[in-house]
């Protein structure tokens, strides 16, 4: 009789914890080696985990909705299949608990649509505080467990506190080890236990006013891990770029006359269907390259200029939004961004990515157009201080100039592109002269890349 321990795995360098989000197999089931177990949902990615080995689940140590700590064992596999299977049902283990996921989100399921049934019409009131940090002495010279872990909290945390000029690893926090959170951090710092070094804290109120209250008839759900990740980001974003939005409208006469001609050799020779975001990704990183702020990021007073050009794709899921990256796209022809983006888009619908496929982005592009919307103002994704929107790409009546001279209504492929940008460090000349650049170049493509 053997039995395997399966653990939380650290899904990154950065990952202290991960929140068990949905178990896909139940006690007395026979497992496949590598055939997924249960859903896990980090502060970077929604994965399915393989089981390590073929047998039967013995025992789930680990409910759906519990936040535990990396290489915590969430589940046993009996790998002789004759061996009685262990208890019937899930055994919970304590929670760890930890104040990014709000304690009525116990029992959520991230990553899965929300649940129709019909829930009692009264918000779950909650007694839990995360604990207020306060200072630690380092141990071992900063390198034991606890130290490590305080700071590799999340990226979100760690460009709070190097904005505000707080040291992490002086804090003690409510997570695991110590661990700090963001609730954490704003305490701390609207506590005044340390003044800031440059500007107010950008952290808001989890409320702006009272409470709403359900209506009889409602129906009561609790966020997902992932939607609480998404609200925390975009608020924090908010609060720390100061947005400003520019438009363009794109004539794509000439690359859907591309396309045309050479779609159909393109997706046989390739395997790839061809749209038309991987041009506007080939425009983005030659305009990137031109001018290099909108590729940067903010850290206190200094810019870091980023050399990489990594690009963020938005990719919508029925139960949110994830960001897989294009790493060293400048360095791809218009194929290798066709195939990259599409494996990277289809990975992320079925949960496959790696959490490293979601990190260091260093522009973000998103594409609502899809979905028929015209225009939009994109929040930034945080570090990085731009991201670009396209619109739908439709045929329009535009006034253009024959050959004579002559103005003459023709019907022209158009879409708008708008560019929302952090102004700390990017000027309005700037931001326009890198969207007239990205015009340019998608109205004069050359048709020899293909």
């Amino acid at each position: 009789m053997a039995r395997i321990d399966v653990a939380m795995p650290q899904m990154g360098e950065s990952i202290a914890e991960g929140t068990l989000s949905k178990w896909l197999k139940k006690v007395g089931d026979q497992v496949k080696r590598d055939e997924p177990m249960f859903e896990i949902s980090t502060d970077k990615v929604d994965a399915e985990i393989p089981a390590p080995s073929t047998g039967i689940l013995a025992e789930i140590l680990v409910s759906e909705g519990q936040t535990v700590a990396v290489q915590t064992v969430v589940a046993r596999l009996e790998t002789d299949v004759t061996a009685a299977v262990g208890a019937s049902a899930p055994v919970a283990a304590v929670p760890v608990a930890s104040a990014s996921a709000a304690p009525d989100a116990v029992g959520a399921e991230a990553g899965a649509p929300p649940r129709k049934e019909s829930r009692t019409a009264t918000p779950a009131a909650s007694h839990q505080t995360p604990a207020t940090p306060t200072t630690a002495p380092h141990s071992n010279g900063g390198n034991s467990f606890e130290d490590r872990i305080r700071t590799k909290s999340s990226p979100l945390v760690r460009r709070m506190a190097a904005d505000q000029g707080v040291d992490l690893s002086a804090l003690h926090g409510s997570g695991i080890a110590g661990r700090v959170t963001k609730r954490d951090l704003v305490q701390f710092l609207e506590s005044g236990a340390q003044a800031a070094t440059s500007r107010p804290a950008p952290s808001a109120p989890m409320h702006a006013g009272p409470l709403p209250e359900p209506w009889p008839g409602d129906v009561v759900e609790p966020m997902s891990k992932m939607r609480q990740l998404i609200a925390d980001h975009m608020v924090v974003s908010r609060h720390t770029s100061a947005h400003v939005s520019s438009f363009f409208e794109v004539d794509f006469t000439r690359i859907a006359r591309i396309r045309a001609k050479h779609r159909a050799e393109f997706e046989k020779t390739t395997g790839e269907k061809l749209t038309y975001l991987p041009f506007i990704l080939k425009a983005v990183t030659d305009g990137l390259k031109a001018y290099p702020v909108v590729n940067a990021s903010v850290r206190g007073n200094e810019i870091i200029y980023r050399k990489q050009i990594n690009l963020g794709i938005a990719v919508a899921l029925d139960w949110g939004l994830i960001v897989p990256v294009i790493k060293g796209a400048d360095n791809l022809s218009l194929t290798g961004l066709t195939r990259t983006l599409n494996d990277l888009a289809g990975r992320a619908r079925s949960k496959r990515l790696d959490p490293r496929e979601v990190q260091d982005g260093t522009f973000t592009i998103t594409n609502p157009g899809v979905f028929g919307s015209l225009i939009g103002t994109p929040i930034i994704n945080q570090p990085q201080v731009a991201i670009l929107c396209i619109g739908a790409i439709e045929k329009r009546p535009k006034v253009v100039t024959g050959p004579d001279g002559d103005d003459q209504i023709a019907i022209r492929t158009c879409a708008y592109l708008s560019l929302s940008f952090d102004h700390r460090i990017v000027d309005g000349a700037d931001a326009d002269k890198f969207m007239a650049f990205i015009k340019k170049n998608l109205e004069t493509f050359p048709e020899a890349v293909l």
